[in-house]
């Protein structure tokens, strides 16, 4: 077989891969359209009958109409906004600090903090409970974001650590000869330059709180306090099979502007993982 008869198979082995990946990923979504557009009567069908036969908005309409789950909707939102918010005002000096300075322990502290990252929030759910009812943030959007923040920082600070590592060392030099102090130099030269990293790292972080299900379950319990993902989960526990379409709905509402975010915005997210992953 010829190098260019094995590049071409690669080639269809890699996109033959890759379409099995996407159907296996998309057909749940693909199943949650079609209850989404189902008729309360149609739902019964099941499996018997993929495209409903009269499909409707109604459900949609629905949900978008109830001013509670709107609510759930503006929580989620703002829990994932100000999460990620309070990652870069954490994240962006000790990514400077870690980019620009020398001190010993320096690549084990890196180390560490990507290890911090790799604890799933399983393992601290009970004594993270118990913490944060000793400080009284229980049912506290202001806890909640807390959390948030903390999980989210060690991501957080090797992304913008990736994109400072970038800017050439000679701009903050020439800023230093002109008389800027470090802060300032940091706060005029640097952070502008990585506007493209730090925009990034904040999307990322907010598509991943948005997805956040553990946390703010478990430290909220007002119903008017809960984010849309708590919310459905909730509403799946006490619905029945006659609000099944409208609960598809939900879902649908709640997952796909995190996919539509993700699809428009990929280069940067994926600019942000790979900045610095090649030197020279």
């Amino acid at each position: 077989m010829t190098h260019e008869a094995r590049e071409k198979w690669g080639d269809a082995l890699t996109y033959l891969s890759a379409i099995v990946i996407a159907a296996f990923f998309l057909t749940p979504l693909a199943w949650l359209l079609s209850l989404s557009l189902r008729t309360r009567q149609e739902v019964f069908l099941g499996a018997s009958r993929f495209i409903p036969k009269r499909p409707t908005l109604d459900n949609f309409a629905q949900i978008l109409s109830d001013p509670t789950f709107l609510l759930y909707l503006w929580n989620g939102l703002k829990l994932s906004a100000l999460g990620g918010l309070g990652c870069l005002l954490v994240a962006a000096p000790a990514a400077y600090a870690f980019s620009r300075f020398w001190f010993s322990g320096k690549s084990a502290l890196m180390m560490t903090i990507l290890a911090f990252q790799m604890i799933s929030p399983l393992v601290i759910l009970v004594p993270l409970y118990r913490y944060m009812s000793r400080l009284g943030l229980l049912n506290s959007h202001f806890g909640v974001t807390m959390v948030y923040i903390a999980i989210g920082v060690p991501m957080c600070t090797w992304l913008v650590k990736s994109a400072i590592d970038n800017i050439p060392k000679s701009l903050e030099e020439a800023a230093a000869i002109d008389g800027c102090s470090r802060f300032g130099t940091f706060w005029r030269i640097t952070l502008p330059l990585a506007a493209p990293g730090l925009a990034s790292a904040f999307i990322l972080i907010v598509i991943l709180n948005w997805s956040q299900f553990l946390i703010p379950f478990l430290l909220l319990n007002k119903d008017a306090q809960l984010p849309i993902s708590v919310a459905i989960f909730n509403f799946a526990g006490t619905s029945n099979a006659s609000s099944t379409q409208v609960l598809a709905a939900a879902c649908l509402v709640a997952v796909v502007p995190a996919i539509i975010a993700f699809l428009l915005l990929q280069r940067m997210i994926v600019g942000a993982l790979t900045a610095g992953a090649v030197k020279g």
